[in-house]
């Protein structure tokens, strides 16, 4: 069940409690996209996706964000709010890293167990 994915925009869809929520999306697939992720950056419209991926850091990160660790299934198994200067755990049944800006995760419904897909921008 392997799924590739370029680098690129499309939709992601949370397939949360209160229903389905789509938000902007960003793919980091490639080794350049993942390294660079939202460094640099002070602010994020959406969520983006690194794939493949199992931890991250947020050095030289400019603003807190909500790390979602996904399986192979694009199930979450765990969510994280790390400040700037942080080193995240790898989770070990992650493949897949979503990050946004702290507290969207929330608004969102992404917790443990919510499943998400990716649609085409």
């Amino acid at each position: 069940m392997g799924r590739r994915w370029g680098d690129g925009h499309g939709t992601l869809i949370v397939h949360g409690e209160r229903g389905d929520v789509s938000v902007p999306l960003e793919i980091a697939s490639s080794y350049r996209a993942r390294t660079k992720g939202l460094l640099g950056r002070d602010a994020i419209d959406g969520a983006m996706l690194l794939t493949p991926a199992s931890g991250v850091h947020t050095f030289r990160m400019r603003m807190p964000i909500d790390v979602a660790y996904l399986d192979r299934g694009l199930r979450v198994v765990a969510v994280r709010t790390m400040g700037p200067g942080r080193l995240g755990l790898p989770r070990l049944r992650s493949r897949h890293v979503l990050e946004a800006g702290a507290g969207a995760m929330a608004e969102w419904g992404v917790g443990v167990g919510v499943r998400v897909t990716v649609g085409a921008g």
